[in-house]
């Protein structure tokens, strides 16, 4: 017999305990990063709530919360996401996710279930990349996707390099990088994540979206950082013929993305970061930084879309006399789920299942071990922005079906 539904008064417990934590009163929303006051914060806040069910607590070698129900060993059932933010970012990216696992761990118990296999929910370290530039910090270190010393040598906008945060929130980055072992201990990764975008309304065109969808892929991702550097000089003494601005081929390259994704239909370019050295206002700048990200098909398409704008931007230095130099921070080629699991899902929840250009935690690993991504209906589609929003009852849905998910991969 069914048991009855998860009470609201259940998950808004839960979620107000997170409302206050990483608020941003200049940008609105929270700004919560790796290793910063409000993730250590936030880690106190999960290992609490996860003794207080009776779960083991442990942070690997690269900073990644785990909380066990059983055991520890082969063939793990994992759930969970992160819980950092973009700056200035929306409340349910990330912690939405952490908060339905502990629900439905809940859900779990109340329903009797006796898991055959260890449960884990896991709290992966910097998926946004809002602090040191690089996303799914801790998934990519783990599954050795990326270089322990690049990873050591960044550093935040205030030049503290992630090995000192780390070490600051008790984590060795000497032990950092790949851990085999751990990774080989998933049977299977399920993560659930607020709706990016409107990916349920183009899949339910004649009614009203589901509450629930069942992620396919995600399309090819990637960051670049563009430096074009001119001649510093007065803003109100340098008459136009004697100017080298690099602001100019800056301002380009935000034009230059927007036409380039009008042209391919399903692509996005954006420019959400330009900084200005040395950025005063009566001051023409003499080098500035612009980060572009890029999303598209696959890696050669989307390499292809930078392509194209990085050629605008250099033709638009030249004319200026600035120099330009391109760094890419990182690229993920299209990832697709695990089809089976994803196909058992949609039909067990009776879900439709959608395509993301979002990146997640579950993407890395889906390299690695089976995984799959629910989505829980985003009535705006707005996202890493203070208006991202789910419904309550949207969002107990959520918890049912992970709980319903988990259930069977427990057997």
């Amino acid at each position: 017999m069914r048991t009855p539904p998860v009470e609201p008064s259940r998950f808004a417990s839960l979620w107000s305990d997170l409302a206050v934590i990483g608020r941003d009163r200049l940008r609105g929303g929270y700004s919560r990063h790796g290793f910063d006051d409000a993730d250590l914060h936030l880690r106190e806040w999960f290992t609490a709530q996860a003794q207080r069910r009776g779960l083991d607590v442990e942070t690997d070698r690269n900073g990644n919360v785990w909380a066990w129900w059983g055991t520890p060993g082969a063939g793990a059932v994992v759930t969970g996401s992160h819980l950092d933010s973009v700056p200035g970012g929306g409340a349910f990216d990330g912690p939405l996710g952490v908060v339905s696992a502990l629900l439905a761990v809940d859900e779990l118990r109340v329903r009797g279930v006796r898991p055959t296999r260890p449960l884990a929910v896991a709290c992966f370290t910097e998926e946004e990349g809002g602090r040191f530039g690089l996303a799914c910090l801790g998934s990519r270190l783990m599954t050795g996707a990326v270089d322990a010393d690049q990873v050591r040598r960044l550093h935040d906008g205030a030049g503290q390099t992630l090995a000192e945060a780390a070490r600051r929130a008790g984590v060795d980055p000497a032990h950092m990088g790949p851990d085999p072992e751990r990774v080989a201990m998933i049977g299977s990764f399920i993560e659930l994540h607020v709706e990016q975008g409107r990916l349920l309304k183009s899949a339910s065109p004649a009614g009203a979206p589901a509450a629930i969808g069942v992620g396919s892929e995600i399309v090819a991702h990637g960051r670049w950082r563009l430096s074009l550097t001119g001649e510093g000089n007065h803003a109100g003494t340098t008459v136009a013929d004697d100017r080298h601005d690099p602001m100019i081929p800056a301002a380009a390259t935000v034009l230059a993305a927007r036409r380039a994704i009008t042209a391919r239909p399903g692509a996005v370019a954006t420019v959400g970061r330009i900084q200005p050295v040395p950025g005063g206002t009566n001051v023409i700048a003499s080098r500035v930084d612009v980060w572009l990200d890029a999303r598209y098909l696959d890696g050669a398409a989307t390499g292809e879309l930078v392509d194209e704008i990085v050629a605008a931007v250099r033709e638009e230095a030249a004319l200026e006399g600035c120099a330009l130099t391109v760094h890419r921070e990182s690229m993920s080629d299209r990832v697709d789920f695990d089809p089976g699991l994803a196909m058992q899902l949609a039909e067990q929840l009776g879900a439709p299942i959608v395509p993301t250009g979002a990146g997640h935690d579950a993407g890395v690993l889906a390299a690695h071990v089976p995984s799959a991504m629910l989505f829980v209906r985003n009535p705006t589609g707005i996202s890493h922005a203070p208006g991202e929003h789910a419904e309550t009852a949207d969002c107990i849905t959520g918890v049912e079906a992970l709980a319903d998910a988990l259930e069977v991969q427990l057997r």
